[in-house]
C-alpha cells in the first residue's frame, strides 16, 4: 500500500497528529509536575494532564486541522465527549501498563498517547468535525 500526501485524510492525520504535539506537551507538563512536584499518583497526574490537552487541542484541531465551519456549540461537546472516551481509554491503558505490564510511567503514557491518538483522530473526523452543508462558524 502506498501513502501519498495528495490523500486529504492522510494529510489531516498529519495535521492532527503534529498540532496534537502541543497539547501532548501540556499534557506530559502537567504529568510530571503532578507526579515528581505535587507527588500526586500517575494515573491522577495523566488523567490532569489529558483534560489541559484536550482544551488546547480542540482550538488547534477546530481551527486548524478541520477548518471547521461548525458553530461551537456543535463541536465542543462533541469534541469534548470523545475525549472524556479517550480519557477514560487512557486511564485504563495506564493502569494495565503500570500495575500489569510494571512499565515506567512515561512509557505507559507514550503507549496510552499512541493508541489515544487514532481513536481521537477517527472518531473527530467521522463525528464531530464531520463535513455537512449549512454549518457556519460562530
Amino acid at each position: 500500500m502506498r501513502f501519498s500526501l495528495a490523500n486529504p485524510t492522510l494529510r489531516q492525520f498529519l495535521a492532527f497528529a503534529t498540532l496534537g504535539v502541543i497539547g501532548t506537551a501540556a499534557h506530559y507538563a502537567t504529568l510530571v509536575v503532578c507526579v515528581e512536584g505535587l507527588k500526586l499518583t500517575p494515573l491522577i497526574g495523566s488523567t490532569l494532564g489529558f483534560m489541559v490537552g484536550a482544551i488546547i487541542n480542540y482550538l488547534l484541531n477546530y481551527y486548524l486541522t478541520f477548518r471547521s465551519t461548525k458553530q461551537h456549540r456543535d463541536t465542543l461537546g462533541k469534541f469534548m465527549l470523545i475525549a472524556a472516551v479517550g480519557m477514560g481509554i487512557n486511564s485504563l491503558i495506564m493502569l494495565l501498563a503500570l500495575n500489569v505490564l510494571m512499565l515506567y510511567y512515561l512509557l505507559s503514557q507514550v503507549l496510552a498517547t499512541v493508541l489515544v491518538l487514532i481513536w481521537n483522530f477517527t472518531i473527530n473526523k467521522l463525528w464531530t468535525f464531520a463535513d455537512h452543508p449549512n454549518n457556519h462558524r460562530t
